[in-house]
């Protein structure tokens, strides 16, 4: 979820008069050190969120991977956290299950397992961890619930571990239960006997990626849950934890957090609570949702990612804030440091950490983040006051030696609206083991002893571009990259290409929607299937399509225009939908749940029949033809004024799409 900050009301703040004394803090090892630190993360998928990155062309695909994950460039980050695809609606779109049936096995579907290779690429010791959010509907028998068969869920799990393994080498290190659901103890009891017997020992679980009290009270009154347990994961804490959770002893990780516009008001968020969670909630780990907003902006939540990367078209990018505020951390130090237990809050408001190698390397990292540029989507952010002022640093025991600090600097400058982000400055050096900072309202600095720290860049990327008015796909690709064709944004069910072996005539390589089993939902499906394309800000527009029906009983496809809603608001899209089914007629309606009908009547149509359906909608006009023929016109009151043109089918169904097209003006 993600929240976009106004400046309006923070615009008259005055900087405050700095402080005529400085306030000093004992930077020291001498009393033993606190909890390791485990990295800093990004978040592929809960919602589809890296759709569009596939699409990007070389070089500037490459480029904004390097943004993400390339060591001393720019995030920099140390976890990459995917989905593991269940079929489902997640937020923003759905991503494959590796088994849409219980006798079906793909470790190639979806972009998450490109995606880690390539993150792996960059950074060989980057961290792997996986998460479901929804399942396949054959798990579920029916229900929403994946628990009631325990064993086979822990196996569809673990399968999708080992694949990973086999078949792309890569070796995923935690893995969670359900996404932001209630766990069930017994399941997690046998995922960890499941992995083991597999030979995968070495991956840890996390539980349960919700809230703390639930998973942290049963950790404590059951033993051998807590021996399968390694890390609590905990959504949007608000930078605390509870006294069960820290009780228990494990690893505290805020494992889905920000969520946040990734404006400057985004990035105050994320300082402030990358320091705070380890500050005020021992929190040893932090993980943004999302790592990069790559799907249409329109979609809930839009532009939540550290960076913004929704336009392979273009090739357009854009390296926002939070990119810069995360390498403050994660340049310069790794997962192994531990943080000093002499971190904590500054005396005029914000915080600072202290973290080490252990072989002699300090980095320090300062937030003087207000309260009104750095509030998050959730939780509510309590009041508090902050005001420019001087901090001296003393540091102490195995540091006392350290005579300079490199150091970077970030101020957003919300007054002047010139904000400047991850700028190197000169060296400091320590007097007698201190040094002085004047510190002004929302900045952020850090000070290191480590020397690699660089702010990356490339040559600006194209300028930004509408979706094309004229787009063609006939899903000719003969040995895809990917199992989805490009630009289209799954919303409900899964599309793929597909290779026509039967009888296919002219439709050897389609596009087929394959999910025939409403899946373990995570948020609310739609009870039709349905991709969308192109801009959402189109008005008149012309979309055709060769669609061909395979459920013989029931079966209806669609062709749409003006498709108002999609993700986790999916269910409740408006638009105008043409429809034709295996019972000889047509149907068009301004919803995508069919019931309010502005047509109806015979079409002719049958299973296993390949049919051209076009839909020209036009101001107050709407026309549909079929195979060229003009089937209806309507010109009542259309409603919405825009959106997305799509496709879908009637139910979960099997059908298949060719020689698709749009004209807008």
């Amino acid at each position: 979820m993600c929240w976009r900050l106004s400046a309006v009301f923070v615009a008259a703040l005055l900087a405050s008069p700095r402080s005529s004394s400085a306030d000093t803090y004992v930077l020291s090892d001498d009393g033993g050190l606190g909890r390791d630190f485990d990295g800093i993360g990004g978040l592929s998928g809960g919602g589809a969120t890296s759709r569009l990155l596939v699409n990007y062309p070389e070089p500037h695909r490459s480029q904004i991977l390097d943004y993400l994950f390339k060591p001393n460039f720019g995030a920099s980050l140390h976890i990459l956290k995917v989905e593991i695809g269940g079929d489902g609606q997640t937020t923003d779109g759905t991503e494959p299950s590796h088994m849409h049936y219980e006798d079906d096995e793909n470790y190639f579907r979806g972009y998450e397992w490109w995606l880690m290779k390539e993150a792996k690429k960059r950074n060989p010791d980057i961290v792997l961890t996986a998460l479901p959010w929804s399942f396949p509907g054959w798990l579920g028998h029916g229900k929403d619930w994946p628990y009631d068969f325990p064993d086979v869920t822990a196996n569809y799990v673990v399968k999708w571990i080992l694949g990973a393994k086999k078949y792309h080498d890569l070796h995923i290190q935690y893995v969670g239960i359900w996404n932001e659901r209630n766990f069930d103890v017994k399941y997690i009891k046998l995922l960890r006997y499941t992995l083991d017997k597999s030979g995968l020992e070495e991956v840890r679980i996390i539980a349960s990626d919700n809230l703390w009290e639930p998973i942290a009270q049963s950790l404590l009154l059951d033993p051998e849950l807590s021996g399968a347990v390694d890390v609590i994961g905990a959504h949007y804490p608000g930078t605390v934890t509870v006294p069960q959770a820290l009780k228990t002893l494990k690893k505290l990780w805020a494992s889905e957090d920000y969520s946040t516009y990734n404006d400057a008001m985004g990035a105050g968020c994320w300082a402030r609570i990358l320091n705070q969670n380890y500050v005020n909630g021992q929190m040893t780990s932090t993980i943004s949702w999302n790592l990069v907003a790559s799907y249409y902006e329109e979609l809930p939540f839009g532009r939540c990612g550290l960076m913004t990367a929704q336009e392979p078209w273009s090739g357009n990018y854009v390296v926002s804030p939070p990119i810069w505020i995360t390498a403050h951390t994660t340049q310069f130090t790794q997962p192994g440091w531990t943080y000093l237990r002499t971190v904590g809050h500054l005396a005029q408001g914000g915080s600072y950490v202290a973290l080490t190698d252990g072989k002699g390397n300090l980095t320090v990292v300062i937030e003087t983040m207000t309260h009104d540029h750095s509030a998050c989507i959730r939780p509510p952010l309590p009041a508090f006051n902050l005001t420019s002022q001087t901090a001296t640093f003393n540091l102490r025991g195995s540091f006392a030696s350290i005579k300079e600090l490199q150091v970077w600097r970030s101020q957003f400058n919300f007054k002047t609206q010139k904000p400047s982000f991850f700028e190197k400055l000169t060296a400091v050096k320590l007097v007698n083991g201190s040094f002085t900072l004047d510190l002004a309202e929302d900045e952020v600095y850090t000070l290191t002893t480590v020397t690699t720290g660089r702010k990356g860049s490339y040559a600006d990327p194209p300028p930004s571009a509408r979706f094309p008015k004229a787009y063609k796909d006939n899903f000719d690709v003969q040995d895809p990259p990917f199992s989805e064709a490009p630009n289209f944004a799954d919303q409900t069910g899964v599309f793929e290409y597909f290779v026509n072996t039967t009888d296919p005539g002219p439709h050897v390589f389609t596009m087929r929607q394959v999910v025939t089993q409403r899946p373990v939902t995570w948020t609310a499906d739609a009870d039709q299937t349905i991709s969308v394309i192109g801009d959402y800000k189109w008005q008149n527009l012309s979309v055709t399509c060769d669609v061909f029906m395979e459920n013989v009983k029931n079966g209806g496809i669609f062709v749409a225009a003006r498709v108002s809603k999609g993700g986790q608001d999916v269910r409740r899209a408006k638009g105008v939908f043409f429809w034709v089914f295996v019972n000889g007629t047509y149907k068009v309606t301004s919803d995508i749940g069919g019931q309010a009908v502005l047509a109806e009547g015979k079409s002719g149509t049958e299973a296993f029949t390949w049919y051209t359906l076009s839909l020209t909608v036009e101001g107050q006009k709407a026309t549909g033809m079929l195979n060229g023929k003009v089937l209806w016109t309507n010109s009542v009151q259309l409603q919405p004024p825009n959106g997305w043109a799509a496709i879908g089918t009637a139910s979960f169904e099997l059908a298949q799409f060719d020689n698709f097209s749009v004209v807008a003006e």
